[in-house]
């Protein structure tokens, strides 16, 4: 999907790209970056949203009675699990992000990418475009496709 990306995606135009650190996002930035002088950056602030004790958890998704569930479901209800991160904590630090790199960025006219995880992702984007928390998983993005948020 990554391969297919960077070839339909080759023509837009990037100044930098932001990725997280965890693997799987940050081998997707270099196959897209592939050929492009494109300065890849890696920022802790971009890693996905922590589920906790529930990490590696099968089918919580759609188990309700499940705290993880409750937030796949109604993200709104969600109560943060041991050694988790909250929706609160997600936009804090993406929303830090947003102001300290993104913003200055755009103020000199520069395209940026992000590569990042679904839950990161919906943070990101619901705070740019101001949707509501219930809202919260509407605002994802298909793997390995761009949207422009400004």
């Amino acid at each position: 999907m990554a391969k297919q990306a960077g070839k339909e995606y080759r023509e837009v135009h990037l100044d930098i790209c932001y990725s997280s650190p965890l693997l799987r996002a940050k081998e997707t930035a270099e196959i897209l970056l592939h050929g492009r002088d494109v300065p890849l950056v890696i920022d802790d602030r971009l890693m996905e949203m922590s589920f906790g004790v529930c990490e590696g958890t099968e089918n919580y998704f759609h188990t309700v009675e499940s705290p993880i569930g409750v937030l796949f479901q109604h993200p709104e209800s969600y109560t943060c699990v041991q050694n988790g991160e909250s929706l609160a904590d997600l936009f804090t630090r993406t929303g830090e992000f947003l102001r300290e790199v993104v913003q200055p960025l755009l103020e000199q006219k520069k395209d940026i990418l992000i590569v990042g995880h679904g839950a990161m992702n919906c943070s990101i984007i619901c705070q740019v475009r101001h949707i509501p928390i219930k809202d919260f998983w509407s605002a994802g993005i298909e793997n390995c496709k761009l949207i422009r948020l400004i």
